[in-house]
């Protein structure tokens, strides 16, 4: 970076009539340069002759003989995108542009705020490009710039009204005072996302409070009963199921299958109205009960895969028709169902599919061989929790168990791990470590290479979804708040704890370096910037519970309560 910055500032060195900081001009034919110019050239660069009009190599013109602050100030108003992609194959110069990590952070804090901490964990080893790329993305697809631009002018014109006296803590007393996580959250940001939800759904807002408020009362009746009241029936919420299974694995699936059968209407939810830069669609109703997981394959999130309670496992295409294409419904040869009960979750790791399910079973299937199956493998208790790594397979079990396999061996049980008392919830890995989260409301970290566990953090609630992404590990816990961790030399460290505005279970976390992505039973979906505090730039009302969440390349599938899946992704 300092070679490109001392290459430009030799070569603007000029004569006293020159602007300063302004381009340059060719210099004329009868014009020798200056004396006290380094000779970059040698001898045949004292002059020049009538038939080289051109200008030297080694004197840069145009926008290459801007001084090195106005080329990245000029690169920071182009989209991250160009910088990224184009900008390199014009000049090694305007290459070295893209690489400024000075300018990458700038340009981060821009678009976060100045009163947002990010990243939330370490800076070290931060992928700064990567994650403008991935933030202005959200911005553009999930808000609109009028409505960003109404919003900052009323901030401003609030702020001179209020002769800018509100302090820090005037602001945490009024968002206690208004207790909504996300307009808390907005006060607390000091910036225009209270707004932009505001006119977002500004045809729902006059309603907006007393759903708040029946949400509220919906959530205290189903700690209360164990159930929630829909349409004057009563059924069974996906997390109450999950408590029940916490008491007993066999009273759990009896009583929840009965119910099930017995209080849920299967239809297809309606989709909430969507930003006009974002496309939503249904897929076509093909399960026949609730759907617990949903999982985007593919470079592009091209292909998605549904699991459900009515026993199966559904890839989709994506691109496809107008709302998505069946692909295939995943079965071994001579079976009439992918599992023999509940199919709780999955996960992949390049062409492998993995399904766990309530039947104690891991099942493998091969993307690149149409879905054919790769082999089943028994776990001894519900599987409740995946995470596929290039060279094991994790499952988290009801026993309180870890379990690491080897799908190539013959037996492919490598080590069980025991460092729960309860239920383990949701997980997550590299190569390196391995992060749990419990019922029992603890967080564990063991490191696979020394073959031992490392810690262990009690929380205030147990987690039911967790996401890794660099140095940062982002849960959801059972209160509807969002706890931050950092990961660094096998040490996780808690940072932050967000309420971003879901009043029950956050039952799906996606985690990026520039974006975020948090579901809940209490009906919402909501996608933030990953900051300290999260900015949320939307939020979408669904009808039912939301059971899951996946999103890659843009592309978000939502476990949209009942038989139904929602797709959102970039209009085109």
């Amino acid at each position: 970076m300092s070679d490109g910055r001392v290459s430009l500032n030799e070569a603007q060195a000029g004569g006293p009539d020159e602007y300063p900081g302004g381009p340059r001009c060719p210099p004329e034919p009868s014009r020798s340069p200056c004396t006290d110019q380094p000779d970059l050239q040698g001898p045949s660069a004292v002059s020049f002759s009538s038939a080289d009009l051109s200008p030297s190599p080694a004197e840069p013109s145009g926008l290459l003989s801007l001084p090195w602050e106005i080329l990245t100030k000029i690169a920071s108003h182009l989209p991250a995108q160009c910088v990224i992609n184009e900008l390199p194959k014009v000049c090694h110069v305007l290459g070295a542009v893209a690489k400024d990590s000075t300018a990458w952070q700038l340009r981060a804090q821009r678009l976060i705020g100045s009163r947002a901490r990010f990243p939330v964990g370490p800076r070290e080893d931060f992928d700064w490009p990567t994650a403008c790329l991935e933030m202005e993305q959200l911005i553009r697809c999930w808000t609109e710039e009028h409505e960003a631009k109404q919003s900052r002018e009323d901030e401003e014109h609030r702020n001179l009204e209020q002769g800018r006296g509100a302090n820090v803590g005037g602001q945490e007393d009024a968002a206690e005072e208004v207790g909504v996580g996300a307009v808390a959250q907005g006060v607390a940001y000091g910036a225009n996302v209270v707004v932009e939800f505001v006119m977002k759904d500004e045809e729902m807002q006059p309603v907006l409070d007393d759903q708040m408020a029946r949400l509220r009362i919906e959530l205290e009746d189903r700690l209360k009963d164990g159930a929630l009241i829909e349409d004057g029936r009563v059924a069974v919420n996906a997390d109450v199921g999950q408590e029940a299974a916490l008491h007993g694995h066999n009273v759990f699936m009896n009583q929840e299958n009965g119910e099930q059968a017995e209080g849920m209407e299967h239809q297809a939810s309606t989709h909430p109205s969507a930003p006009p830069a974002v496309e939503c669609i249904t897929l076509p109703s093909s399960h026949i009960a609730l759907v617990n997981s949903v999982l985007l394959l593919g470079g592009e999130g091209a292909i998605c895969a549904t699991a459900s309670r009515d026993w199966n496992v559904k890839l989709w295409d994506l691109q496809a028709g107008t709302n998505g294409t069946l692909l295939d419904t995943l079965v071994k040869r001579g079976e009439f169902s992918t599992h023999r009960g509940w199919v709780w979750c999955l996960a992949s790791e390049g062409a492998l599919l993995a399904s766990g399910g309530f039947d104690s079973t891991v099942r493998l299937w091969d993307l690149q061989a149409g879905g054919a199956d790769r082999g089943l493998i028994q776990t001894g208790a519900a599987v409740l929790c995946l995470s596929c790594q290039t060279d094991v397979l994790l499952a988290g079990t009801f026993d309180k168990m870890i379990r690491m396999y080897d799908t190539r061996a013959a037996e492919p049980l490598v080590r069980s791990l025991n460092c729960h008392v309860s239920a383990v919830m949701c997980l997550t890995a590299d190569d390196k470590y391995i992060i749990s989260g419990s019922k029992d409301r603890t967080v564990a970290v063991y490191d696979r290479r020394a073959g031992k566990y490392l810690q262990k953090i009690h929380l205030n609630s147990y987690l039911l979804s967790m996401s890794h992404s660099g140095n940062e590990v982002w849960m959801g816990d059972g209160r509807g708040m969002l706890q931050c961790f950092s990961m660094q030399a096998g040490t996780l460290k808690h940072l932050f704890q967000f309420d971003v505005g879901h009043t029950a279970v956050v039952t799906g976390v996606h985690s990026s370096q520039g974006s975020l992505y948090t579901c809940s039973t209490d009906r919402t979906v909501k996608v933030h910037l990953p900051s300290a505090p999260p900015r949320t730039l939307c939020t979408l009302h669904h009808q039912n519970s939301i059971h899951g969440l996946s999103a890659k390349a843009g592309v978000l599938a939502v476990a949209s309560g009942g038989v139904g899946v929602d797709i959102y992704r970039p209009r085109q």
